[in-house]
């Protein structure tokens, strides 16, 4: 069974193009990548197709080192026109991750990177919480009621993993909260007792219907390109078992719109937190 997610990002959408009429300004998302791949060119594409399809200026800067990278978010940060600062992921090893993530406007950081704003997460302000995570926080509550269910997270990554945990732990929702990794023993044992599973580990196939307990929901957010095709992190007959998002046009359809709608809903507060 298959989560519609495109139901999802197309409500989103709508309230986006709601608000959109409300602006007295024209919404404006600024994406920079430093040396992409081919993955993240066509992400980017699909960026820029999402942003024109919803009335937001879109441009994207390729650059080719850290200082380069500086020098744009400096700018970006302290242009009164720009709404939203995107910066593609992963960066070179040889980068200061945190440096780079302190050097975007917290009130445009719209990945949620800066360190204030996954301060503020904690606090349960979740204005600018990192996308990936809110998606899958979004599409889990228009599927299941989360008070008191049991959640495995497996991954723990400052993107996915870890805000989507303390966001499931938010008293509004009120998720009984496990997160698995690396070094957890046998994590079979852990998920097949599990109402929720989310899985973002970038390993593909790598959950199977041994470890999913009968009419669960498994939020895939792997994108692992095997043979040629793009396939998650749970193997495809997971869906006998559980509800399960589709990849792709799963969580990232959602991420995408949930970018759009905070540039634009950053537009309309002015760039204030």
């Amino acid at each position: 069974m298959l989560i519609d997610c495109k139901s999802i990002a197309k409500s989103i959408d709508e309230e986006t193009l709601s608000l959109i009429q409300k602006a007295s300004v024209k919404p404006r998302l600024v994406s920079i990548s430093v040396k992409p791949d081919q993955g993240t060119i066509s992400y980017l594409r699909s960026q820029q197709k999402k942003a024109q399809s919803l009335g937001i200026e879109y441009e994207m800067i390729n650059i080719d080192d850290e200082v380069q990278l500086e020098e744009s978010l400096l700018r970006t940060s302290q242009d009164e026109s720009v709404h939203g600062i995107f910066v593609s992921h992963p960066l070179p090893p040889n980068f200061d991750e945190i440096k780079i993530a302190h050097l975007i406007e917290a009130n445009k950081d719209i990945e949620g990177r800066n360190p204030l704003n996954m301060g503020r997460l904690v606090y349960g302000m979740e204005d600018f919480a990192p996308c990936t995570a809110t998606a899958v926080v979004r599409i889990l509550t228009s599927v299941t009621n989360l008070t008191g269910k049991s959640v495995v997270v497996i991954g723990r990554s400052t993107t996915v993993g870890l805000p989507t945990s303390i966001m499931l732990l938010r008293r509004d929702r009120s998720a009984t909260v496990t997160v698995c990794h690396s070094k957890t023993k046998d994590i079979p044992q852990i998920t097949k007792n599990a109402d929720v599973i989310v899985v973002a580990v970038g390993k593909a196939c790598f959950l199977t219907p041994e470890m999913v307990r009968d009419n669960s929901v498994v939020v895939d957010v792997g994108i692992n390109v095997v043979d040629g095709k793009i396939v998650g992190d749970s193997d495809i007959s997971v869906q006998q078992k559980a509800l399960v998002t589709p990849v792709p046009g799963g969580v990232g359809v959602v991420t995408t719109s949930i970018l759009m709608n905070r540039v634009v809903k950053n537009a309309l507060r002015g760039g204030k937190n």
